[in-house]
């Protein structure tokens, strides 16, 4: 192979990956946020994955089978990230169940789907690791059986023995959830941004960034310092009907992004990190809106929409 080929073939690669990426991101998502219990750190993980595959595709003579791979990277990194927070679980495989595994499915499968779907993505880490597993790839995205145990290296009866025991201490945890947490009023320095952002105050926003602020927007390059990061206001000072309202989110205190002013649900949040007065960090959700599918946002104000 010349040289031009070769980078042909490198090129092609990363189209690939980068056409896959875009698509499968939602899926991941999914997939891993529940795996974590955290909407915000399942996107830190579908974040690490994409990283990881970048680097080990430079190396590879033959690409493997996109998504499977991409899936395992996910779940080997969102298991890295449980270790990390020493939220271990796991018991013993009994005998295995029968669960149907058809093109159609019958009732009592699409109810498992639907709960699975409504529960609240906290809710999963109270499964143990490979509960939690079968359940959200069957259940949530509904993958097969042998390709779940492909994935989690298991064998389809251990994979219908989890799905098992796993829906129905899922059904337990929805028996007995407790009511959402009582709102929470709004920091000093939340309630300042977000009414300097309102009034469209931008040399007052930029006044609140330290000279090493970073900010991230997940595919986008990280901006570095107060110069780069101001252009951000810049940007949303095109957007005049763009409001901001503070809320909390898994117990961290965001903002959420309305796109205009006749909405009642945001768009999507962003969340920042402090020193003292000077904003450090900014965490932009803005090109990654499907993490709102699973976000269960509380606001300040008694309606929920910005004030």
């Amino acid at each position: 192979m010349t040289s031009g080929e070769e980078d042909l073939s490198s090129a092609n690669r990363w189209a690939a990956l980068l056409a896959l990426a875009e698509e499968l991101r939602p899926e991941l998502h999914r997939y891993c946020s529940r795996l974590v219990g955290s909407v915000i750190e399942g996107e830190d993980v579908v974040q690490d994955t994409f990283a990881k595959a970048f680097v080990a595709m430079e190396e590879m003579v033959e690409l493997p089978q996109l998504r499977a791979w991409l899936f395992r990277i996910a779940h080997n990194r969102a298991l890295d990230v449980l270790r990390s927070k020493a939220i271990r679980a796991a018991e013993p495989i009994e005998a295995a169940y029968d669960v149907v595994d058809g093109a159609s499915p019958d009732p009592v499968e699409q109810l498992m789907h639907q709960e699975a779907v409504r529960t609240a993505v906290s809710r999963f880490a109270e499964l143990p690791i490979l509960q939690r597993s079968v359940i959200i790839l069957k259940d949530v995205l509904d993958e097969p059986l042998a390709d779940i145990a492909s994935l989690l290296g298991l064998t389809v009866d251990s994979v219908k023995a989890h799905l098992a025991r796993g829906r129905a201490r899922l059904r337990e945890i929805n028996a007995t959830a407790s009511r959402p947490p009582d709102v929470r009023p709004p920091s000093a320095a939340v309630m300042r941004y977000v009414t300097l952002f309102n009034q469209r105050d931008w040399d007052g926003l930029r006044a609140m960034l330290a000279e090493d602020v970073r900010l991230n927007q997940s595919a986008h390059p990280v901006r570095i310092g107060r110069i780069d990061v101001g252009m951000f206001f810049s940007i949303y000072g095109k957007m005049d009907r763009m409001r901001l309202a503070p809320a909390w989110l898994e117990g961290r205190e965001v903002i959420a992004v309305f796109e205009n002013d006749m909405e009642t649900k945001p768009s999507y949040f962003m969340w920042l990190e402090w020193r003292g007065d000077e904003i450090t960090f900014i965490r932009d959700y803005r090109y990654v809106r499907y993490i709102m599918a699973d976000a269960e946002l509380t606001f300040s104000t008694s309606d929920g929409t910005p004030a």
